[in-house]
């Protein structure tokens, strides 16, 4: 429902789903359909038909997985970053390792969350990826972080000296997948600064949005000293 005007409800998120497996597809479309706030527009069993749903329905989110006959989800992943930049993909996958992770986030996905989460971690995360958020579940927050961490056993000058120090704190967090208020909360900052924070890195850093920003970092090799996406 797309209702204006004072005291009315705020529009729907419309969602569409891609799954190659019949019984996953429907407990994801049953799960969208009894939330509240959601708009279920279609389902699809592989990354051709995502986009040619995507293209015909203009979902906010597709909740979409990785493995899939034919076209695979992060090659329609990067096919819909690039012709429909307004619909946001949360990848949905068994999926955890590094180079699945990689993959997804380069083609231009704003979430990843595994299938073994709770339908209501599920949802949080659809309404995060509709608000512009990236979101990642704890599992895949820690692959990131220690992702960024590259491995390296000795401490290298910090890549982006272009970078001020809270927004290296920013950018820490931001890497593990965390949420703006979560941010504000850990480092005692309003919201606010935290956006303009987030800003300034995606600026600085010459990033589109903040999965860019954390493959960027990635590349570099940042190392993200003591963080612990699990706190």
């Amino acid at each position: 429902m797309n209702t204006t005007g004072a005291g009315a409800p705020a529009p729907s998120v419309r969602v569409a789903v891609a799954d190659d497996h019949p019984v996953f597809r429907a407990g994801l479309r049953a799960m969208v359909e009894d939330a509240d706030g959601l708009e279920f527009v279609g389902e699809a069993r592989d990354g051709d038909e995502a986009v040619a749903l995507c293209r015909a329905a203009h979902p906010d989110v597709v909740l979409m997985d990785l493995r899939m006959p034919g076209t695979s989800g992060v090659a329609a992943t990067a096919t819909l970053a690039a012709e429909l930049p307004g619909v946001r993909v949360l990848i949905l996958t068994m999926l955890e390792d590094d180079t699945s992770l990689v993959a997804a986030l380069r083609a231009g996905a704003t979430g990843y969350v595994l299938k073994g989460a709770a339908p209501e971690e599920i949802l949080r995360a659809v309404a995060a990826v509709a608000a512009g958020q990236s979101i990642f579940d704890s599992a895949v927050g820690r692959r990131l972080a220690g992702l960024a961490v590259g491995g390296g056993r000795g401490r290298k000058p910090y890549p982006f000296p272009e970078l001020s120090q809270r927004e290296r704190d920013v950018l820490d967090l931001l890497a593990a997948g965390r949420a703006n208020p979560d941010i504000a909360a850990r480092l005692a900052l309003s919201e606010k600064t935290v956006r303009n924070n987030v800003s300034a890195i995606l600026a600085k850093l010459q990033a589109n949005d903040r999965p860019a920003a954390i493959i960027r970092a990635r590349d570099a090799g940042l190392p993200f000293g003591s963080l612990d996406p699990a706190e």
